[in-house]
């Protein structure tokens, strides 16, 4: 790429007379042009990353910045009088719900950064990930227009789409591909569904609702569509240059499976290979093998997804026979091994009638990874503990990463500066030069930390001024909550400590506390009830809080509208506590809790998921670990009584009681009963509080006091934040690529 010719073409823009929409199309079709020139070919060896979401986020700033023209840019346009910051006016490409999503794209990022040949395949969804808005305190949704502002970082391949076929249609997946931008520039390839106004809803939304069959068969179909398209388009490629030699596919060829939606490529490989290129099924098997690896990201039941066979083989009845088919494979394999019965049904293909699609992929993967090393520790023990037993070496740990040139270089300049000019710009290359950290610790060093930090945080208070039209208390502590909403993520459990603290503050029984504001930013699936009960009910509180006078100045509490990666920018840079307070067991990894470790900010949190590599890595005294671990959960769980808690404690009874003694309302809607009854009665599928939050409540609240009174000592405080943004050199995805790349797609070096 020739950066000065680049920068020449962007000096000839004229914008005189043009909108922001206007400009970005220009502005990003003049970059487009100079990529096009070094758009990486495919290395010999390639790997493939399946997912159903990429959440990329605005790619204009950031492709910028990898183009090493975003500095020189801005002074262009400034100098035009069109401040090139209204582009943040354009809207997140919201083609992904959280963390497996961003996840995706770090790893799309990292591997152009580090040069790997890392490929991405997934869906363009006409429509991303609702927006959201809130209405008397409840969530609304709104379709994600995300192609309003055009889409001038894709191509179009009109010579590249291919016919999928379904029992009841045929689609055309036509491709757009979009540069991934770094040492070598990478792809992601999203396929659009096109044909009739049937075929066409498959790549309309993301995660239509699947609480009916009709749901389920559309889920079924984008799953299929995408990974299918993909797959084929692999195979054919391969058979022009190496014939039916299959054998050689996995010298080519590393396909990684972003949890279970991606698994129907396995079978459509299978499928391929038998039916099309009449390979013997067991040596079919044998190349998926070495072809195919598994990342699971969750142990949730309903994450795993086991589909319906008789709704299988209505729309894909060759798939359905292949997974069948497998099972038959699968049994005489364990047989063979000596397997008890009893074990070959829990890794069984097909159970009662429904297709596991976890264990499909257990069974025809390579090599199968947890995402932290807690939660590999339970997918081999409890998860897939049968499986782990008869085929141990398939099993591996890769902690997840995030990529510092998005969630630091980007969001974060100043603190970029600051790091340039201690440790030089090599750090941006290689974040473990961060490992120079013993000399950054000087009174001096945390000074001008701090400084930053201040920066970042007005910066956030004007964002959300803007967005939200609400003033932050100035010089508070901002703690974040930001992330999907879920039960197992507990946010409920952080409105009953807010409303504790709440109470305690008007009583004063806190006459020393230092000025806070709780930040929420989530986003809770349509269908999901509880979890828009629990948006409501923290809406409800912080506007009980939020207009007390005993109050106003001490405490804030504000939920952030249409929380997106844009936002998140913001937000992790500007903030000094990041809550991670998911139930032990439950948090495969987490990415937000890197973002902001990333930033300096300190963890407060249970021993789950990543938080506990994080607080090995910083420091126990550096973070706030509170909480049941998953061995005290394993103790108690039989013979807990969430009832019994609240009997002997009675702040933490006041607390939950507002769910229905009237403190607040939810509309009547019967949201807030619901959730009580959740945590005290339970209900057919789980017993009371099955996410243990009234039982971690009391240290929960211990544990923010705790960041309240060390909060005091500025300098000390700023310390602890700095020893977390130097010792997060290890949560790069830089690293997580790497470990891929060696340990599981056979890409020893960058190609």
């Amino acid at each position: 790429m020739n950066r000065e010719k680049l920068l020449d073409q962007l000096k000839r823009i004229s914008t005189e007379g043009k909108g922001t929409k206007e400009l970005y199309g220009e502005i990003s079709r003049v970059c487009m042009d100079e990529i096009k020139r070094d758009w990486s070919k495919k290395s010999v060896k390639n790997a493939y990353y399946l997912s159903v979401e990429f959440l990329m986020g605005r790619m204009f700033f950031n492709n910028l910045m990898e183009l090493g023209v975003l500095n020189e840019a801005r002074s262009i346009f400034a100098e035009k009088g069109f401040d090139l910051n209204r582009l943040e006016e354009i809207e997140d490409a919201a083609l992904g719900n959280g963390g497996l999503g961003r996840l995706a794209a770090c790893y799309l990022d990292s591997a152009a950064g580090i040069g790997v040949p890392l490929q991405g395949y997934g869906i363009r969804y006409r429509y991303g990930l609702f927006r959201q808005r809130f209405e008397n305190g409840f969530q609304r949704e709104e379709a994600d227009d995300w192609l309003k502002w055009g889409d001038p970082w894709s191509v179009r391949r009109e010579s590249e789409k291919r016919e999928i076929r379904f029992a009841d249609m045929t689609v055309t997946a036509v491709p757009y591909d979009m540069p991934i931008i770094g040492k070598r520039i990478n792809t992601l390839r999203l396929f659009q569904a096109e044909g009739s106004a049937e075929a066409e809803k498959i790549s309309e939304y993301l995660y239509p609702a699947d609480d009916t069959d009709e749901g389920k068969l559309l889920r079924i179909r984008q799953e299929y569509f995408f990974s299918a398209a993909c797959v084929r388009e692999l195979v054919e490629e391969f058979v022009k240059v190496y014939g039916s030699r299959f054998f050689k596919f996995p010298e080519y060829h590393a396909l990684q499976l972003n949890d279970t939606h991606a698994v129907f490529a396995a079978a459509e490989f299978l499928r391929l290979l038998t039916q099309e290129y009449k390979v013997a099924f067991g040596d079919a098997v044998k190349i998926a093998r070495k072809t195919f690896n598994y990342t699971n990201h969750t142990i949730l039941p309903e994450a795993l997804e086991c589909w319906d066979a008789e709704l299988v083989a209505r729309i894909l009845p060759e798939i359905a026979m292949i997974l069948k088919r497998l099972q038959v494979f699968a049994s005489r394999e364990w047989k063979a091994k000596g397997c008890l019965v009893s074990d070959q049904l829990d890794m069984s293909v097909m159970k009662s009638g429904r297709f596991a699609m976890a264990n499909v992929a257990v069974f025809v993967s390579g090599r199968i990874n947890g995402v932290a090393e807690i939660h590999t520790r339970i997918i081999k023990e409890k998860l897939f503990a049968v499986a782990a037993r008869y085929y141990p070496d398939k099993f591996l740990n890769i902690t997840n990463g995030i990529t510092q040139r998005r969630w630091l270089m980007l969001c974060n300049e100043e603190l970029s500066a600051l790091y340039d000019k201690n440790f030089g710009r090599g750090w941006r290359e290689d974040l473990d030069l961060l490992s120079l950290r013993d000399a950054f610790q000087r009174d001096a060093d945390v000074a001008e930390f701090a400084a930053v930090k201040r920066i970042k945080k007005q910066q956030l208070a004007e964002y959300v001024r803007k967005r939200e039209g609400i003033a932050l208390i100035p010089d508070a502590i901002y703690i974040a909550q930001v992330k999907r909403l879920h039960e197992y993520k507990r946010q409920l459990m952080t409105a009953f400590a807010v409303l504790r603290i709440y109470y305690d503050l008007k009583a004063g029984k806190l006459p020393d506390f230092s000025p806070t504001v709780f930040l929420f930013g989530a986003k809770a699936a349509s269908g999901y009830r509880r979890a828009k009960a629990i948006i409501k009910y923290l809406n409800a509180v912080a506007e009980t809080i939020n207009v007390d006078e005993a109050v106003r100045g001490k405490l804030q509490v504000v939920f952030v509208q249409n929380y997106d990666v844009s936002y998140a920018e913001k937000i992790v840079a500007g903030s000094d506590v990041s809550l991670q307070v998911s139930t032990a067991g439950f948090e495969a990894s987490g990415t937000g809790n890197m973002k902001l470790m990333m930033n300096g900010a300190v963890t407060v949190g249970t021993m789950d998921g990543a938080n506990i590599e994080i607080a090995e890595r910083a420091g126990l005294n550096n973070n706030y670990i509170f909480g049941a671990t998953v061995t005290e959960l394993g103790r108690i769980r039989n013979d807990y009584n969430p009832s019994e808690i609240v009997q002997n404690k009675p702040a933490v009874k006041r607390v939950t009681d507002t769910l229905v003694n009237g403190t607040f309302s939810d509309g009547g809607t019967g949201g807030f009963a619901e959730l009580h009854a959740a945590l005290f009665e339970g209900a057919s599928w789980h017993k009371p509080d099955h996410y243990f939050v009234v039982y971690d409540l009391e240290s929960y609240v211990q544990a923010l006091l705790a960041v309240n009174r060390d909060y005091r000592n500025a300098e000390s405080f700023s310390r602890k934040q700095l020893m977390n943004a130097l010792h997060s050199a290890f949560f790069s995805s830089d690293r997580a690529v790497k470990t891929y790349a060696n340990l599981v797609w056979g890409l020893d070096r960058p190609q």
